[in-house]
């Protein structure tokens, strides 16, 4: 079958009901013609319609590219020829051919983008376009007996999707939120104008995907509906148990099972035992609320965008709104015609990107054509998925050549750059007096990219006044900024985000080792293996973790889809093979975090000319994965064995042994061993206190002269850490130089620092640290050589507490 020189492909004409006939070809007059160009293809295998007068004009700009850059004539000849292809396939006539292969998905997407899609993202995009199957294999029933039963906490899309998977593999799980519907955030959140700053057919389940969306970037009702929909579909919401929030979990490592507390909204508590926790809890869920003194005596109501108060009228109000990201730029433009003033606190601006669909409706006829053309919607999303997503991945990496590295990064975002800028100025060429104060001087991409609701035409509002600098108090009703401007409010709004690095919240989550996952991380610097799991908390997975927003694009149910495919193959594999227990070894942890700090180092995020929510108080980029959605598809594609310790009823590949009671293996570890040291070769590789712990176990006894001022004795993992916080107290480390072998590990390692004491500002002497290894990656012997033993003691004598080291 070829096409004919008038672009159509001749079919035996079906037998369709002539009304729907007729709403096909009102529909095909508003088609997206790209997507109708990849479904002729999908459905007729006939790749020349890809060449010749269908091939497709460059693409230009950030809306849809509907008219496909072809001449009004052609244009009309594509619409005839998808008209007869699609009859002819609904009514059985068209010869039927295979779904493209994922090679073929990622050739056809090539051509209808205008754009070269890299072969090795196929497998992703196929399984976006779903002709490749993410669903899981079902569990033999014979092994559901022996399925490890998981607590799913949170019902946003992770949870969700968490809770529909395991179901159809068969395996048991409850499901907790701590609110009283579905959603997560999209539960939670209620300021005016909140929505989606993602293409709402991209944000959405693959294996559930919507036709009728009314809008292209969705409002916060629609995507809370939707969410709603989906539980009822799948059944989940009659799973879960609302009002009940994970406070605490410890795991026990006779029982293997994780210990844990749950409370009630009205205070009560109950305890209950889990062979798995999944945290599902995301990055977006407690709102981040600054230090401001006074604002705890203001008079007047304080809203948070991530707590608003419904029953609070902005009507005739002055306002102030403290933050210009992404709840800023949507609740602005949604009120300024309500509230009587509004004074806009701006510490920074931000790189706003124009898109034609942001505030569109979809209209009637593409809805029918996503509704009942075969794999229209699909190759529609698909199109966005590589758009906003791995497309924008180059922009923001960094070129070591680059001469302009002050404004921008590489040759690409320094054209991003310019297009932003002129989009600003056009958009502010009446307030000539705004533009500077708009255009920010980081490059693009450095924070979150965000979307125009309408931002600039509200500043210009007369009721509307920006302040270029932050808030430093409250006095009463009066507003102080930076500078001393002061501005009589009665409402002040804080747009001020969430506590994304802060992960995990409120929960406290004990391991293996006695150790917390706070002890671990501290207050801002989580780490996982795959943005999933640590070491020292068998059991326990995270969605949506550290290191997993895909800050380039994309969406963040793409990568929770993965993130629930991995899972499930770790618990299928833990009920076939009679496995009670699985963590992460530390060495595969600590490799995936050295790549991903190397990997991250190379972002526009690691820029200094920009404060961004996705570096923690030490600058390090906590949030945000460095690598492409393909990339990160490849990791998450099969679980590798060897990354993991297993714990059975027989054995604990932890330590290759028969099973003691659950007891760990010793530790290789000497008494009297220097504990300042070993935190120092730790620091080396930019690692936690989590491998300090690890390399003692509760027989582990370390003794310092009662000269210094960390003297004593201290024993077990627990003791270690309190030395370790008492040498925080009086020093600080400067890491000079470091010296691995080729695979990272320390043997023979020579690390070499300066030890300042914090209050005199004091160097000590360099010293040097010599750190043997054996196999299973504990270290055997530490000798420690002072090149001033007299002066470094001395030194730390008259060292005072300070800040963090820990």
């Amino acid at each position: 079958m070829s096409p004919t020189s008038g672009g159509a492909v001749k079919v035996q004409r079906a037998e369709v009901d002539p009304e729907f006939e007729r709403q096909l070809v009102w529909a095909l007059e508003a088609a997206n013609l790209p997507t109708i160009l990849a479904v002729l293809v999908h459905l007729t295998g006939n790749r020349e319609y890809l060449e010749g007068e269908f091939q497709l004009g460059p693409m230009r700009g950030s809306g849809d590219h509907d008219d496909g850059g072809l001449p009004e004539a052609t244009q009309e000849k594509l619409r005839r020829a998808a008209s007869e292809v699609i009859l002819g396939h609904l009514g059985g006539t068209l010869p039927a051919v295979a779904d493209p292969s994922p090679e073929d998905v990622v050739q056809i997407l090539s051509m209808v983008l205008g754009d070269k899609v890299p072969v090795d993202a196929a497998g992703l995009l196929a399984e976006e376009l779903g002709t490749l199957s993410r669903a899981p294999t079902p569990l033999p029933k014979d092994h559901r007996d022996e399925a490890p039963h998981t607590l799913i906490v949170g019902t946003g899309f992770s949870g969700l999707a968490a809770a529909i998977r395991l179901g159809e593999a068969g395996l048991p799980f409850t499901i907790i939120d701590k609110n009283d519907g579905i959603g997560g955030t999209w539960h939670e959140n209620v300021y005016p104008g909140c929505g989606v700053d993602t293409p709402v057919h991209l944000y959405s389940f693959a294996f559930a995907q919507r036709s009728d969306w009314p809008k292209y970037f969705a409002g916060r009702t629609e995507v809370r509906d939707y969410l709603v929909g989906i539980a009822d579909r799948y059944e989940v919401n009659k799973r879960v148990r609302y009002g009940i929030e994970l406070t605490s979990a410890a795991w026990d490592e006779s029982t293997q099972k994780w210990n844990v507390t749950l409370t009630r909204s009205g205070g009560t508590t109950e305890q209950g035992a889990y062979d798995v926790i999944v945290s599902a809890v995301g990055q977006f869920n407690r709102p981040k609320t600054p230090s401001i003194p006074g604002l705890d005596t203001f008079p007047g109501p304080v809203l948070h965008t991530g707590a608003w108060d419904d029953s609070v009228d902005l009507a005739d109000k002055r306002v102030a709104v403290i933050g210009t990201g992404a709840s800023a730029m949507q609740l602005v433009p949604a009120v300024r015609s309500i509230a009587k003033e509004i004074t806009v606190y701006q510490r920074s601006p931000q790189w706003i990107l124009p898109n034609p669909n942001t505030n569109k409706d979809v209209s009637p006829q593409k809805q029918f054509l996503m509704e009942h053309v075969p794999w229209y919607l699909g190759w529609y999303r698909l199109r966005l998925a590589w758009n906003f997503g791995d497309r924008m991945h180059p922009m923001l990496r960094i070129d070591p050549e680059w001469k302009h590295m002050d404004r921008s990064v590489n040759a690409i975002n320094e054209r991003h750059r310019v297009f932003l800028t002129n989009y600003i100025q056009s958009q502010l060429a009446d307030r000539p007096d705004l533009v500077d104060r708009c255009i920010p001087a980081y490059p693009p991409y450095g924070k979150r990219p965000l979307l125009d609701h309408g931002w600039f035409d509200a500043i210009k509002s007369d009721n509307i006044h920006l302040v270029t600098e932050g808030v430093v108090s409250v006095d009463g009703s009066t507003v102080v900024s930076a500078s001393g401007q002061e501005q009589e409010v009665d409402l002040i709004v804080l747009a001020t985000g969430f506590d994304a690095i802060n992960m995990l919240g409120p929960m406290e989550v004990t391991g293996r080792s006695g150790a917390s996952l706070r002890d671990i991380w501290g207050a801002d610097d989580a780490r996982a293996y795959l943005g999933m799991t640590v070491p020292d908390f068998p059991n326990f997975f995270m969605l949506f973790g550290p290191n997993t927003n895909a800050g380039h694009g994309g969406s963040l149910v793409m990568t929770v889809e993965m993130q629930v495919r991995y899972l499930i193959e770790i618990l299928t594999r833990m009920a076939q093979n009679g496995v009670t227990g699985v963590e992460v070894r530390p060495e595969s942890f600590e490799q995936f975090n050295e790549d991903l700090d190397n990997a991250l180092a190379g972002s526009v995020w690691s820029h200094p000319g920009m404060t961004t929510y996705y570096r923690n108080s030490k600058g390090r980029i906590v949030t945000n994965l460095p690598w492409t959605n393909t990339d990160y598809w490849h990791r998450t594609r099969h679980v590798n064995a060897d990354d993991f310790f297993e714990v059975s009823a027989a054995t604990d590949t932890r330590s290759g042994a028969p099973r003691r009671g659950g007891r760990r293996e010793p530790a290789v570890m000497s008494e009297n061993v220097a504990t300042l040291s070993t935190f120092l070769g730790r620091l080396a590789k930019r690692e936690t206190m989590r491998q300090a712990l690890e390399l003692v176990d509760d027989d582990f006894v370390a003794q310092e002269p009662a000269s210094l001022p960390y003297g004593g004795t201290y024993r077990g993992p627990a003791g270690l850490l309190d030395m370790l916080r008492a040498v925080n107290a009086v020093v600080r480390l400067d890491v000079k130089d470091v010296r691995l072998n080729e695979v990272g590990e320390f043997v023979m390692a020579r690390v070499e620092v300066d030890i300042v004491a914090r209050e005199s500002g004091e160097a000590f002497p360099t010293r040097v640290v010599e750190l043997y290894t054996v196999a299973n990656g504990l270290i055997k012997k530490l000798d420690i050589f002072y090149h001033d033993t007299a002066a470094i003691h001395q030194l730390i004598g008259a060292g005072s507490s300070g800040g963090q080291l820990l």
